[in-house]
């Protein structure tokens, strides 16, 4: 298959490279449509029983959505603003869709005990079509907005789902102008020339179209997070920009030994390409532990990032090839070795200093790591609100400023305790009874709703457990429990129950996929084991900063007592892959050696010497990309991209540095060990780099 995309491209260069100018435009064109489909009605799962209580909710009591504006600054008494007060509540009820518009001067609750704030909330007819939705809440938001008054703000319901996705739009592009300029500066310090150094690029802004591209698709079926955006774009850029390097680095070394540029692609994409390949399944494996969870914001992000995945892949054994026959001859090989200036001489240095003190480094490293690890045991989840939006933002100031001018808990999403005909009133007044200032509204059919407002966030702890006991006092009753506290437990409870089943197909996935590479039953166990290690550490520095709250302000964020239930799953899940994408590089490298020298030490260093220098740079490549899309502000994504950073970084310097060499060193020739059936099997199904005649370098003595 390699063979014959390598002929493909390198026969018809400029059809493959029309084909993917088609695809770049269409991922630009028609996939950025994706932006006015994001959805944050992220914690929701199918079958729970907070799901089921909704569309009960929805067929008996079919409300429409609300959105809330809040003026501030100044004394609301002033005759001028009530006077504009009451013309924009009359304008507003006026709109299209609108249902109703209670007048804050007349209702309870709606002006701040201190004169200086009132609230303004719009409720929306229910069966509106998403466009007569949309133009209602710009037609009402924009109309609040117009009350002259010092601070002025409309988010909530829908409208914050709609200002999280322009977020996530100006964040992509604020990312994507700060990556690709440092990315091509350090690719020109790593290649030493302006055409190697733009290649890589170009293979990562169609990784950035084919994320667009992907998730228009799947929004046309599901529903698509705010979040996915980031996450697929930074993951895709970032991916291409690995897989384009490291076919680079061989094809420049393939030029050394043959002046034939088609010929140089072809062994390029016979070595190089193969792993390319089995990186691209170990990364897309690692995502299908995604598919275990009946969520739907799992489901879809893992579908979508593993297409770009394989998007990535694609590019990288097709335009990349393509490219390289068309302007491969003007790029210059690599330096031969010999020559006082080996490339992979501390890396050699490295790997053998590892090897010697194998056990000191295991003792020193190992702790390290675990240390690193420990907040994760204190880890806790919640939906979260606007609080994860940045300061500057209006959904955020909104917040901030009901949180400064009303009691606590003034417009926290209420437990909502729906009772279904059936439920005796000795029960409904038990769970009326549990908090303060519980409402009641009657359901046609004999059903009643219950709203209990929680006295803190309406994810918090007080939530959580009132949700708790509301399903523990219920009995055999007809009552079920949503909104947004019942939601997060019943997420809670999924990934809880889920968990398991994932990270066994994950790792199941893994060692099959591994074990074909390798042939070597013990050396996807030491991978899989050193790779544990290195996503714990990662995460728990995660869980340290931004549930903590240490050192959050220096990333422009606040520690929130817990992370956004969006964030571990997919660190986890990205960050598992990645591993297994430099694992590739390196165990490839050491194959090859061991292939041609039979010494399985020699095949450590030397593996590693080559490798080094190549998984180096793509990662911190990918930190960059990473780390450009923290300068946003959104919370969630900034803990995905620290969370991603730490764990590419810790995993190409840490582990594949100090702890491969030391446990390969350890496991001696038994790391390649098989017992004899699967030796057999593996000499029969497996799939290896096919070997091209490379002259046998050594690494220079003495280091």
């Amino acid at each position: 298959m390699l063979t014959a995309l390598a002929r493909t491209a390198t026969r018809r260069p400029l059809t493959v490279m029309l084909l993917w100018g088609l695809f770049l435009l269409l991922g630009f064109g028609l996939g950025t449509g994706v932006f006015a489909r994001l959805s944050d009605n992220v914690p929701e799962v199918p079958g729970t029983e907070s799901e089921s209580a909704a569309r009960y909710l929805d067929e008996m009591d079919p409300a429409g959505s609300s959105i809330t504006g809040v003026v501030a600054g100044t004394p609301v008494a002033d005759a001028g603003l009530r006077a504009e007060v009451k013309r924009a509540v009359a304008d507003v009820r006026k709109v299209a869709g609108v249902a109703a518009v209670p007048d804050p001067y007349a209702t309870p609750g709606m002006i701040a005990e201190d004169g200086h704030a009132l609230i303004v909330p719009v409720t929306l007819e229910g069966g509106l079509d998403d466009d007569a939705e949309e133009h209602t809440l710009d037609a009402a938001a924009e109309r609040i907005r117009e009350i002259d008054a010092p601070d002025v703000h409309v988010s909530g319901g829908p409208l914050l789902g709609l200002q999280m996705g322009e977020r996530a739009a100006q964040d992509v592009k604020n990312a994507e102008l700060i990556s690709l300029p440092v990315v091509l500066a350090l690719l020109l310090v790593v290649f030493g020339g302006l055409r190697s150094a733009l290649l890589p690029l170009v293979v990562a802004v169609s990784g950035i179209a084919g994320a667009f591209l992907a998730l228009f698709l799947f929004s046309e079926v599901t529903d698509i997070s705010v979040y996915a955006i980031q996450v697929t774009t930074m993951l895709g850029l970032g991916l291409a920009v690995d897989y384009a390097l490291l076919m680079l680095v061989r094809f420049r070394e393939e030029r050394r030994t043959t002046e034939d540029v088609v010929e140089a692609v072809h062994r390029t994409v016979a070595a190089a390409g193969r792993t390319v390949l089995f990186s691209g399944l170990t990364v897309a494996v690692s995502l299908t532990g995604l598919l275990v969870f009946p969520s739907v914001f799992l489901r879809s992000m893992g579908l979508a990032v593993a297409a770009v995945v394989v998007i990535d892949m694609l590019a990288a054994l097709t335009l990349l090839p393509a490219l390289l026959a068309r302007f491969g001859g003007r790029i210059p090989p690599a330096k031969s070795p010999g020559n006082g200036e080996e490339e992979g001489r501390f890396f050699a240095r490295v790997a053998r200093f590892a090897a010697r003190r194998k056990v000191a480094v295991l003792a020193v490293v190992v702790p390290v790591l675990l240390v690193l690890a420990l907040p994760v045991a204190g880890m806790s989840i919640v939906v979260g609100d606007a609080r994860q939006l940045p300061a500057d933002s209006e959904a955020r100031q909104l917040q901030d400023t009901v949180a400064a001018h009303f009691p606590p808990g003034t417009g926290v999403s209420p437990v909502v305790v729906v009772a279904k005909p059936g439920t005796d009133a000795a029960t409904a007044d038990r769970i009326r009874a549990l908090a303060p200032g519980a409402t009641t509204r009657e359901l046609p059919g004999g059903g009643a709703v219950i709203e209990i407002r929680p006295p803190g966030e309406a994810d918090g702890a007080e939530a959580t457990a009132l949700v708790e006991r509301v399903r523990e006092m219920r009995g055999d009753a007809p009552v079920e429990v949503t909104g947004t506290a019942a939601r997060l437990v019943d997420f809670r409870q999924m990934l809880a129950e889920r968990a398991p089943w994932a990270a066994l197909t994950v790792l199941a996935g893994i060692v099959l996929l591994l074990f074909a590479f390798t042939g070597s039953v013990l050396l996807p166990l030491r991978t899989v084991v050193t790779t544990l290690l290195s996503l714990a550490a990662a995460l728990g520095v995660v869980v340290w900063v931004f549930q903590d709250g240490h050192l959050a302000g220096l990333l422009g964020a606040e520690g929130l007592g817990a992370l956004s239930l969006t964030a571990p799953p997919l660190i986890v899940a990205i960050a598992f892959g990645l591993a297994m994408d430099y694992e590739l590089f390196i165990l490839a490298r050491m194959r090859e050696a061991r292939l041609r020298s039979g010494d399985d030490r020699e095949a450590v260093v030397t593996g590693l010497s080559r490798s080094g220098r190549v998984v180096t740079c793509a990662a911190l490549l990918l930190a960059v990309v990473f780390a450009a899309f923290m300068t946003g502000g959104f919370s969630p994504i900034l803990q995905i991209g620290l969370g991603l950073t730490l764990a590419v970084l810790i995993d190409a310097t840490v582990v594949r540095m100090l702890l491969v060499p030391a446990t390969m060193a350890l496991l001696g020739r038994h790391a390649w060990w098989a017992p004899a059936p699967l030796r057999r099997v593996h000499d029969r199904f497996g799939l290896r780099e096919e070997q091209t005649e490379l002259p046998r370098e050594k690494v220079p003595s003495g280091v």
